[in-house]
């Protein structure tokens, strides 16, 4: 089984368009949103929702208020300012600042402070016209999204062992950070989807380096190449400098742009250049994953 990981720096460049174009081209194959942060390949492929489970993220303390005799050694012990006094003189923990690191636990003189499991989130699977997809929705202002990103590559895998399908298309955060790691450690080719800006050319030099910090190998794909030519082909002569492949350009078409406005993968019933293009994009990836 191989799993293809599709990338961008920075969001808009059309990753999910490209994610979507390959749900409806690729047999056999398993579908994994893990921008759980703001997650839309379920935009593109209506799914039915099958199972729904809670995420719990890591613990945050809590203060039991019949306890709390209001001395405040909680709130000299943290570093982030999430004990906050009120107006009766005890003391609450603030959600949004306690990161769980328990100091304050043991710090507590009348044994008020507990940590307490909280739901941050709930991932999904579902089915779709073109297989199953696994899906996740973080709730606003929750950390631990690199976890959710975890359960949702295991949820996946599980269900291609389960079906015998040969390949985990990943629609994959945006960015370098936490979830882009949790996101890309394991899998076997990584697409990168790129634009040409000078924007896009920074934020796709610094996916290289971390793909490569893993080992993992890198194709490039350059989306809307025509709208500044010049730029293109200076982002492929950095490839070529780099021995990276770069898997083809995407034209802009006022036809993948209308598709995915009516929520459809971008070559499904299409004929125009920008659908041509998505085509023999995937050909070029199934063919360096050995599909």
């Amino acid at each position: 089984m191989k799993q293809l990981l599709i990338l961008s720096g920075k969001g808009g460049t059309g990753k999910t368009t490209v994610a979507g174009a390959f749900a409806a081209l690729a047999p056999k194959k398993v579908l994994a949103d893990c921008d759980v942060d703001a997650a839309d390949l379920h935009l593109l492929l209506a799914p039915e929702v099958v199972e729904t489970h809670d995420f719990s993220a890591l613990p945050k303390a809590e203060i039991d208020p019949a306890k709390c005799t209001g001395c405040g050694t909680c709130a000299a012990v943290c570093r982030f300012d999430a004990p906050a006094a009120q107006p009766d003189g005890r003391y609450r923990i603030d959600p949004f600042l306690c990161e769980g690191c328990r100091a304050c636990i043991p710090a507590c003189p009348g044994g008020a402070i507990y940590l307490s499991e909280r739901v941050a989130g709930e991932w999904f699977l579902s089915r779709t016209r073109f297989g199953p997809l696994v899906h996740a929705r973080l709730k606003p202002g929750e950390e631990n999204s690199g976890k959710l990103v975890a359960q949702v590559r295991r949820a996946a895998a599980e269900v291609a062992v389960k079906e015998g399908c040969d390949l985990i298309i990943i629609d994959g955060p945006p960015g370098i950070g936490c979830p882009v790691i949790s996101a890309l450690t394991g899998v076997d080719l990584v697409l990168v989807v790129t634009e040409p800006s000078v924007a896009g050319r920074h934020d796709l030099e610094r996916v290289v380096k971390l793909a490569r910090h893993f080992g993992v190998p890198v194709l490039v794909a350059v989306n809307k190449w025509d709208l500044a030519p010049a730029v293109t082909e200076a982002i492929e002569k950095y490839l070529r400098d780099e021995k990276i492949p770069p898997a083809g350009r995407i034209p802009f078409d006022p036809e993948l742009v209308a598709a995915t406005a009516a929520g459809l993968p971008a070559v499904e019933g299409k004929r125009g250049e920008g659908a041509k293009a998505l085509i023999a994009l995937w050909e070029t990836v199934r063919r360096t994953l050995e599909l």
